[in-house]
């Protein structure tokens, strides 16, 4: 019985992650609730890190940061792609200034980084038995390939390739929003909660792993 709500839960949990991030997709916002998205729900996102470490600490256990992990990476889902997809669009409405950079060097870019971050996801799949979401939580700990080189090599190369394709759509506005915001908001989230998780889930062999690996 607690298998099979736990499995509901995750279903309707990404159910839910897919639907908010096709609203933000297809739903104008007015100018006020855009920037409450694009600034606020990112400024959410240390936050819901700090309030998940303090309950992964108050009880410690491998069992209380696999069900814990669920809601919150559920929410971070939510807010980080919800404020992605309207930053991107609102960014583009309202530049601060053109950056004229080639478009013929960043898209090649972008799609290197892009094939970069799928195979960050088949290394974690293949070795850590999982997915970089709740739903389906790695198993093993992955160490080797690209993540024998740093620790969050997902994380790097999707920062890098939101950062790339600010650059391609040649707005200042977008590439400071997803240098000066966004990627310290998601780095402060893996340092607070991630780590301590994975810390949880996998014991001493992640200790040894993170002291060995640098995190970019």
């Amino acid at each position: 019985m607690k298998t099979a709500c736990i499995f509901t839960l995750k279903l309707v949990g990404l159910a839910v992650v897919v639907q908010c991030w096709r609203l933000a997709a297809h739903y104008t916002l007015p100018f006020f609730w855009s920037v409450a998205v694009v600034w606020g729900a990112v400024a959410l996102v240390p936050l819901l890190a700090a309030i998940g470490r303090c309950l992964l600490d108050s009880r410690p256990t491998p069992e209380r940061a696999t069900l814990l992990t669920i809601p919150i990476h559920y929410l971070e889902m939510i807010l980080l792609g919800c404020a992605l997809v309207v930053a991107f669009r609102f960014t583009q409405a309202h530049p601060i200034a053109f950056i004229p950079f080639p478009r013929a060097i960043s898209f090649p870019v972008l799609q290197i980084l892009g094939a970069l971050a799928t195979l960050t996801v088949l290394n974690l799949a293949i070795q850590g038995l999982g997915l970089p979401f709740a739903a389906v939580l790695s198993r093993r700990l992955a160490t080797s390939w690209l993540y024998a080189r740093c620790r969050n090599p997902m994380l790097l190369s999707c920062l890098l390739f939101f950062i790339t394709g600010a650059v391609w759509l040649q707005s200042l506005h977008a590439v400071l929003w997803t240098v000066l915001w966004l990627s310290p908001a998601w780095i402060l989230y893996v340092r607070l909660y991630e780590e301590r998780e994975l810390e949880l889930r996998f014991g001493e062999p992640y200790l040894r792993y993170r002291a060995q690996t640098p995190f970019f």
